[in-house]
């Protein structure tokens, strides 16, 4: 038998990252020959065994064949017969498609051997390109929410990679087939979830949605981003926000819902404390398209709960709890912070980014604003330290019709 490690761990190297996780396939062997050599066998719809000591994953080398819808729908075909190159084939991106042959069943042997790349995955790590292997990448629909997760994986390095024109163009078959709809609830929230915890966990779903896919899993919330590019710019600079600062999932997954909440409850933040009025129809959509998603997705009843004492306790947030006793007791039993202060915290720390969120926002108008003024834009007439004076004032000018935009 021939020992390889393949994908991620592969890729990695390539790229000067770190990894942990190692995934090897075994060539020319049998389930037989592995049983005796000590692993243990997992899973049922392929051959998978365990190291019996560092319990990593040693695969015997498939294919696949599409007998039906979604990702289960596969027939596996693993023996001794089959090749690297055959099991390289059917892997879903050419960076995760290369290998390094090791010496035997052990994984504690350096990486440091030749890379095999049938497939062109050393080239497209150079360009920075995600590519499918081949044709087979549309037949499995879980590897367009893999390659949206790999886009934002690397969003915020020096590794920033592009999707090439033609898997695009297999996405959008995948997409007019309606494939990305047969997915379980259980694969697109592990998905989307993994991504949400990533450095840059806006870009999954800005790639989701710039490829028409998030209207195949989350329609609801692809309406919702794609009606207004406020909207979309706030939600997403929370969430890179919120990726800066480590928040947890509960509150990344809380700043993606704030995509259902009307442009109105946020403009509340710039406002005066003691001025702030809600519409409780507004909180009523936001509370109730995010339990929506929360219900299609099966996401976790701690993090749905999480979302909902965030809504609930938005009115509360927004007051200067200092000048109302009621409402802080309001917001006590809101958030149950008599028995527990946990949740009240966290729920602050989320609304500071939600403040700071606006904050950047309105800072990047008035930046550009700045900076779109130049010498161009006042008397030409003027000369010396006039024209200094004139610039500066057109500078203010230009900001005080953004402040009054906002306002």
């Amino acid at each position: 038998m021939q020992v390889y490690i393949v994908g991620g761990a592969v890729r990695d190297q390539l790229l000067g990252r770190p990894f942990t996780d190692k995934d090897f396939v075994v060539v020319g062997a049998t389930p037989e020959q592995m049983l005796q050599a000590g692993f243990i066998q997992v899973g049922s719809d392929f051959p998978v065994f365990l190291h019996p000591i560092t319990k990593a994953e040693y695969a015997l080398a498939r294919t696949e064949r599409k007998s039906g819808k979604g990702y289960k729908g596969f027939e596996v075909y693993a023996a001794p017969d089959v090749t690297l190159k055959e099991d390289l084939q059917r892997r879903d991106l050419t960076i995760n498609a290369m290998a390094i042959e090791v010496q035997g069943l052990m994984d504690d042997t350096p990486i440091n051997g030749e890379v095999i790349d049938y497939y062109g995955g050393i080239q497209d790590i150079e360009n920075k390109v995600l590519r499918h292997v081949s044709d087979a990448f549309s037949e499995d629909p879980l590897r367009v929410l893999r390659i949206a997760r790999f886009f934002g994986r690397f969003y915020n390095t020096d590794h920033r990679f592009s999707i090439a024109k033609e898997t695009k163009a297999l996405i959008t078959n995948i997409n007019q087939s309606h494939e990305l709809q047969h997915l379980t609830a259980e694969r697109v929230w592990q998905e989307t979830s993994r991504a949400l915890r990533q450095s840059a966990p806006q870009a999954y779903i800005e790639c989701l949605l710039q490829l028409g896919s998030l209207t195949q899993i989350m329609p609801s919330l692809a309406q919702a981003l794609s009606s207004s590019q406020s909207n979309k710019d706030r939600v997403f600079q929370a969430l890179q926000t919120a990726a800066s600062l480590r928040l947890t999932l509960d509150q990344r997954w809380c700043l993606l819902m704030t995509s259902f909440a009307h442009p109105e409850l946020f403009e509340q933040l710039h406002t005066s404390s003691t001025q702030a009025k809600l519409n409780p129809k507004q909180l009523t959509y936001w509370s109730k398209q995010s339990a929506t998603v929360a219900n299609l997705l099966k996401v976790p009843k701690k993090i749905a709960q999480f979302n909902s004492s965030y809504i609930q306790s938005y009115p509360y947030l927004i007051l200067d709890y200092r000048q109302d006793a009621k409402q802080i007791a309001k917001l006590i039993v809101s958030t149950k912070a008599d028995k527990d202060n946990k949740v009240m915290f966290q729920l602050f720390t989320l609304h500071k980014v939600m403040q700071l969120t606006c904050q950047q926002l309105d800072f990047e108008c008035y930046i550009k604003a700045y900076q779109d003024i130049s010498i161009k834009d006042v008397d030409s007439s003027l000369q010396g330290r006039a024209i200094g004076k004139a610039i500066e004032h057109a500078r203010i000018c230009a900001i005080a019709s953004c402040l009054k935009k906002i306002d």
